[in-house]
């Protein structure tokens, strides 16, 4: 019954702004990006530079929560710190009549998921270990900010002109435990490991009517195989990026070798 009330609240606080409508002054709403449990996310024109921003709210029902509040402070914080030229870059935090907002820079490109399933783009065993490679360097990049992306999913990696982006920090964390910090490490690794198996599948077709486990149905060189299976804790997990990378350059000079013999 509470949960019922909840969703009925939330249903009439949460409603994004309109099209047209300018926060702070300053940014133009063109459209909303998305909307989460926990935000709701704008494109918006800044009308000083007439660039696109992402404007993101933190949600009306939650602002009154402290816990929520905090959280989504500390997502400012953490993104406060950054300054990498592939992870958007914070621009400003404000509030306006008790709503919270931070403003960003705006990636134009499509994400993995969008390019995999409604574009329909393939990678192969090589294409797959090189994103890994991109995002194994953005990773090694936040961790050494003492920064956890923990939703490394398909959704949250953008290719522009060939390049990749890392975006969505909002679940991101700095640890303040020693065993947290494995934890997140180990998440984030994990799920590196899911994002390379994803984009392995792309060039999959089955004719079998029974699902067989990865290792059965993809066929890979035996180097990839020893990354993935660390990467998803089948195996030893690793404890390092420096481990990862090594044992990736490993699984690529091992395809180069395949390509060549072909």
């Amino acid at each position: 019954m509470l949960r019922a009330i909840r969703k009925f609240y939330q249903f009439f606080v949460d409603k994004p702004f309109e099209i047209g409508a300018i926060l702070n002054d300053r940014y133009e709403i063109l459209r909303v990006i998305g909307t989460g449990s926990y935000g709701i996310v704008y494109l918006c024109k800044e009308l000083i530079t007439n660039e696109n921003r992402v404007v993101k709210q933190l949600r009306p029902s939650k602002c009154r929560n402290k816990k929520e509040v905090e959280m989504f402070e500390k997502e400012i914080s953490l993104l406060r710190k950054l300054d990498h030229k592939k992870i958007p870059m914070l621009y400003e935090a404000f509030s306006s009549n008790g709503q919270l907002f931070y403003a960003m820079s705006f990636v134009e490109g499509d994400n993995l998921e969008e390019l995999i399933f409604s574009k329909k783009i393939t990678f192969s065993e090589k294409e797959a270990l090189l994103v890994l490679a991109d995002l194994l360097e953005f990773i090694d990049y936040l961790h050494k900010k003492d920064i956890y992306h923990q939703d490394l999913r398909i959704p949250n990696v953008l290719l522009k002109n060939r390049e990749l982006y890392l975006i969505d920090l909002g679940l991101a964390k700095s640890p303040n435990r020693q065993k947290d910090l494995l934890d997140m490490k180990q998440q984030d690794y994990y799920d590196l490991g899911e994002i390379l198996l994803y984009l392995l599948y792309t060039t999959y077709s089955s004719n079998n009517k029974k699902a067989l486990p990865w290792t059965e149905e993809l066929s890979l060189e035996k180097e990839t195989v020893h990354l993935l299976k660390r990467l998803l804790e089948i195996e030893d997990p690793y404890s390092s990026t420096r481990e990862i990378s090594i044992d990736l350059e490993t699984a690529l000079k091992a395809m180069e070798k395949h390509i060549n013999l072909e």
